[in-house]
Order: C-alpha cells, then structure tokens, then sequence
C-alpha cells in the first residue's frame, strides 16, 4: 500500500502540536534519555518504538480509568490507548528530528462486526525513500506480536480485507480530528470505550 503525505511539506511532520507537544519537558527527558543509550537514528527510533509499545501499558489491558492524548501526559502518566501511543511515538521520534506521522486502519470483530479505528505510527529514517508504519499498542492479548520494522511490516493486526477492514493510507501530521475529538471529550474510559470512532470521515488535502 502507497502511503500519501496530507501535507507534501515534510518539515509538517517534523513540527510540535497541541498533542504531539515534542518540545515538553518529559517528552525530551525521555528522548534525550534513549538518545543517550541509541545514537543513530536507526536504533533511536527501534528502542522509542519499544519504549512505548512496552512501559506504557493500554489502558483497555489494564483498566486505567484514565485518559489522555498529549504525549507529554502519555508518558508521564504511562497510560494510553492506541491512539495516544501513536502521538507519543510520534512525539519521541520528531524531538529526535525524525519525521513521523500518524495513520489508521478501520478493524472489526473475527465476524466483521463492532468497527473501531486503530492507530498507528509511520516512520522516515534518514536514508530511506518510504514510509514505514510502526503500531505501539502492545503486544497484548497473547498472540500479538507488533515489532519495529522498516521491510516487511509487523503490525497488531494486519487487516482482514474479507471482513471489511481497511487500511487508511493518508499520514497526518496532527490526531484526525474524530481522533482527537473522542479523547479530550471522554472523561475516562468507560465513556471513551462507547465514543470510539467506527470510522474516519473525509480529509481534504492541501
């Protein structure tokens, strides 16, 4: 699958929002931290990767009532789900100057029922001509094994064309906005578990 830049400037990828807040405090702790154990950018953005996939646990695994969705508190609270992992990867790999993005699929139930979007992060190292997608959620239930990888991809869940599952091949440099808009308006995770976005509605290209 082709992945398609939202915005065609790379240095979109690269910048610091509301969510992926990269210039805070804990977020550069933490990058300055790994950068210290993982010179290149290379290794950086492979141990970033287990970073989060592994010390911040989903809260859907562990019942955390909490919600966040700036990276900052991601990683300060150590919680979040798939949607808030993705920012704080992107977060920890754009301190480092290493453009990342954030993308989606749309998966179902084993019989193609109850659609949520799941979110991912996409990685440019330098050298390289693709982007390539990354998922930290966690390599919970049993059975699960995501890794980083720049060739062949070793996401949660590959999807399931068959039972309606797709693959959103568009890179944001911000939260879609269904996204974004689901976590800050949940107060915890009971209420966010029944405003999950089932799908992405359209976004208009520069």
């Amino acid at each position: 699958m082709e992945l398609i830049q939202q915005d065609p400037d790379i240095n979109a990828y690269l910048a610091a929002g509301e969510a992926v807040d990269h210039e805070h405090p804990r977020v550069r702790e933490v990058a300055a931290r790994l950068s210290a154990e993982h010179p290149d950018a290379y290794s950086y953005a492979e141990a970033a990767f287990v970073y989060v996939r592994d010390a911040v646990p989903h809260s859907m695994d562990t019942g955390d009532p909490r919600v966040t969705w700036r990276a900052s508190d991601v990683l300060e609270l150590r919680t979040g789900i798939c949607y808030a992992k993705s920012i704080a990867y992107a977060a920890l790999l754009r301190a480092r100057g290493i453009p990342a993005a954030l993308c989606y699929q749309r998966l179902t139930d084993d019989d193609g029922s109850h659609p949520v979007v799941h979110g991912l992060t996409a990685v440019l190292l330098p050298g390289e001509r693709d982007w390539a997608r990354q998922d930290p959620r966690g390599n919970v239930p049993p059975g699960v094994d995501a890794r980083f990888s720049l060739g062949e991809e070793r996401l949660a869940w590959p999807v399931r064309p068959e039972l309606g599952e797709v693959d959103h091949p568009l890179l944001h440099a911000e939260p879609h906005p269904a996204v974004l808009a689901a976590l800050r308006a949940a107060p915890d995770l009971t209420r966010l578990k029944r405003t999950l976005p089932a799908e992405l509605g359209p976004v208009r290209l520069p």
